[in-house]
């Protein structure tokens, strides 16, 4: 009697062991944290083996994953299908049918910050897979001004440069310094046209100058001489003597 006794002791520890163990056997990681930038977009990774279980239902919530389902849920999906969502914020930009469902919190804030939990549902008994991530938001960093100098060399009438300098605090991509530059590069531009218009200006003013003494040399010696013809016969009529 007492060794049944014993037995049937052992026994039940023993199922109770078992029960417990599974219970308890259900795949989990350790809890990771993620760093966030306030007004930024922050992603806590969960993935899955699609290629062993297919697409299956999951969830997202605020806290760890307790024994069952999800704490606070901010996502769930079923099949495939997103059959809740707290706020348009939370979103899956990853590839779901990869495995990929991890959650994009977006313009994430101070509030966001704490301890998410994504739960996977394996089929079978307790297989449920989760994962804990600590989300850790901090301050974004400021981006500090550059000071940029600009100088445009100008070409006067006179063949002489003149400089126009500026400087200005603009910030990182900030539209003023394409603006300058394409300001610049359009009042160079313009400068040029008007160089090349004085240019060719004077060209064809030289030439006209040039060709108008050509024309003068070439004409000046015929009428030269046809000046001293009329002068000859002048002469030559004032020397005949008159007959009375």
């Amino acid at each position: 009697m007492l060794l049944y006794k014993s037995v049937h002791t052992h026994t039940m520890r023993g199922l109770c062991a078992f029960f417990l163990s599974i219970l308890t056997q259900v795949s989990s990681e350790t809890l990771s944290d993620v760093i966030g930038l306030v007004g930024h977009n922050v992603t806590l990774p969960c993935r899955y083996d699609t290629q062993t279980y297919g697409v299956l239902s999951f969830c997202w919530g605020r806290e760890q994953v307790p024994r069952f389902q999800c704490s606070d849920t901010v996502l769930s999906s079923q099949d495939g299908a997103v059959e809740f969502r707290q706020s348009s914020r939370y979103q899956l930009l990853g590839r779901e049918t990869d495995g990929d469902i991890s959650l994009t919190i977006l313009d994430a804030q101070w509030s966001d910050g704490g301890v998410y939990g994504c739960r996977v549902e394996i089929p079978g008994w307790f297989n449920d897979q989760k994962v804990d991530t600590n989300l850790v938001m901090e301050e974004a960093p400021t981006e500090q001004p550059v000071t940029t100098d600009w100088t445009l060399a100008i070409a006067g009438i006179d063949g002489k440069q003149s400089e126009i300098s500026a400087s200005k605090n603009v910030e990182v991509g900030d539209p003023v310094v394409e603006e300058f530059g394409t300001t610049a590069g359009n009042f160079m531009a313009s400068l040029e046209v008007g160089n090349i218009a004085r240019t060719g200006a004077i060209f064809f003013s030289t030439i006209i100058i040039i060709l108008f003494f050509i024309f003068r040399r070439r004409f000046q010696p015929e009428r030269r001489l046809q000046h001293l013809n009329n002068l000859a016969v002048e002469n030559t009529y004032e020397c005949v003597p008159v007959r009375a």
